[in-house]
């Protein structure tokens, strides 16, 4: 079992946040300490004896506090092996304490760094002495224990509560993995703010906080979901969320906040797409509408609202069975309605900026690119057919140029007075996508004369164009880009149908 009574300590942490009862047990238990500073002050406003680290190093901490504890004696004290007679000989000669706990925690780089502070505050948060004293305890785990994270503090006071002070090196070895989490993250993040730029064609990602899933995309693949939730929502009712949860409420709210601060928008989504989106004067008559896009696939979906959820919308919500609600606020009334539903999850939508970057899994691999940060406006829309749109079709295209961003390609968007018609979504081929997008939208009684169409990318042929307008359709907002857009320039022209083009395509694979 190659257990081991602890009988003495080094403790050196910036936070003193749970310190105390662990001391006091050391303390209890004839344990010596060794300590630096603050740490070292903290211990003795206790009453506890401490031993400060310069006694035995004969050297004191210099350069404003860089060089503390890296000192042969400090490290010998931990890195020896105790079954080794060399090592033990040679701590003898060269009076070296045997060191069998090290208790230590990290300046706070990521705080800094996201505080705002300047670059010279954020490089003195780069630590030195405590991550190599976390190194060298948990690489020594043979014979040293190492707790290298306030949030350890519980379950080592623990062990020293139940096992009176003596650990097995599993207990060891476990805290030695703790610890290389903690410094991997640690040199991670500090290698990141290096590299903000990418210039060194290197990829570093650590999430320190992650949870198991039910299962993954399929009841027979493991899921598991790494990040911080709690970031981004507060979760109010329901049960856990399941990796397809995630995926649609990641889908759900990037397309949200395309209308962040716009007046009353919803929209529900189905397998990462939106199957309804209005834009109302009202919440209330916004869902209703957004629901009328597709109440078929409504079913079993995540819906999401840019303003607060009233007593209106909830009883209409309550009516339908849908996984995930989110909004920015539920009013009390309306939270006690969807609460009506056991399973039902209801999150709120903090004011959060996403990731900047996009990372996915490819081959044996990994494919990161820039988030797509550009939405089409008003302003940056390119006339080029002899036909103007109206006011009311410019408002359409944008509309429907949002919703096409955050579609399946290929994509073809129908939309007409601020609602969603319909979405040809995933398809081989444009023209499938269009007769998709016609044939849903007319399955639900929509009239299409007047609405607008949006495409993700150019049309190699106006054959799009041609058989939008044989179903109504009067606008069109599409990137160009073709070497063929004469072409639907041209049949544009000749039956009276404006359109725009933007420049910028909207591809989502």
């Amino acid at each position: 079992m190659n257990n081991k009574t602890i009988s003495s300590a080094l403790i050196s942490v910036f936070s003193k946040d749970g310190l105390e009862p662990i001391v006091k047990k050391l303390n209890d238990l004839n344990v010596t300490i060794y300590s630096t500073g603050g740490t070292e002050k903290f211990i003795k406003d206790l009453g506890i004896d401490v031993v400060p680290v310069e006694d035995v190093t004969s050297y004191p901490s210099i350069l404003g506090g860089r060089v503390k504890t890296l000192h042969p004696k400090v490290f010998g004290g931990i890195l020896n092996r105790q079954n080794h007679d060399g090592d033990v000989a040679e701590l003898k000669e060269f009076d070296i304490p045997q060191i069998d706990v090290v208790i230590v925690d990290l300046y706070p780089f990521e705080k800094t760094v996201a505080s705002g502070a300047s670059n010279q505050d954020i490089i003195e948060k780069i630590d030195i002495g405590g991550i190599s004293l976390i190194r060298a305890a948990a690489k020594n785990y043979a014979d040293v224990t190492c707790v290298s994270s306030v949030d350890d503090y519980a379950e080592f006071l623990d062990l020293l509560e139940t096992k009176n002070g003596e650990t097995s090196e599993e207990d060891r070895k476990q805290f030695a993995a703790k610890a290389f989490n903690v410094s991997s993250h640690y040199d991670s993040a500090i290698f990141n703010y290096f590299n903000q730029n990418h210039e060194i064609p290197s990829l570093k990602i650590s999430e320190n906080k992650g949870k198991v899933l039910r299962y993954g995309e399929n009841p027979h693949q493991k899921g598991f979901f790494f990040g911080d939730f709690d970031e981004i929502f507060t979760k109010l009712h329901g049960k856990e969320l399941s990796y397809n949860n995630l995926l649609d409420v990641d889908a759900a709210v990037n397309l949200m906040l395309e209308f962040k601060n716009d007046a009353p928008t919803f929209a529900v989504l189905k397998h990462n797409n939106a199957c309804g989106l209005a834009q109302r004067d009202t919440l209330h008559q916004a869902y209703l509408d957004a629901l009328a896009g597709d109440p078929v696939s409504a079913f079993g979906g995540v819906l999401i609202s840019n303003t607060e959820i009233d007593v209106a919308t909830a009883e209409e919500i309550h009516k339908l069975f849908c996984e995930v609600v989110i909004a920015p606020s539920f009013s009390d009334e309306a939270l006690e309605i969807l609460k009506g539903k056991k399973n039902r999850i209801l999150l709120i939508l903090k004011d959060i900026e996403m990731p900047q970057t996009n990372v996915r899994s490819c081959l044996n691999g990994i494919l990161v690119q820039d988030r797509n940060n550009i939405t089409d406006t008003l302003e940056g829309l390119k006339p080029v057919t002899k036909t103007t749109a109206t006011s009311n079709e410019l408002d359409d295209l944008i509309f429907a140029s949002k919703i096409c961003k955050h579609t399946k390609s290929n994509t073809i968007v129908l939309a007409k007075n601020k609602q969603l018609c319909a979405s040809g979504t995933g398809q081989t081929s444009r023209v499938d996508a269009l007769n998709q997008a016609i044939h849903k939208a007319q399955s639900f009684n929509f009239d299409l004369k007047g609405a607008v169409m949006a495409s993700d990318a150019f049309f190699p042929f106006p054959d799009c164009v041609e058989i939008a307008n044989n179903a109504g359709i009067t606008a069109v907002i599409q990137p160009g880009g073709s070497i063929k857009d004469q072409l639907s320039i041209d049949y544009c022209n000749e039956n009276n149908v404006a359109m725009v083009m933007t420049g910028t395509r909207h591809f989502k694979h």
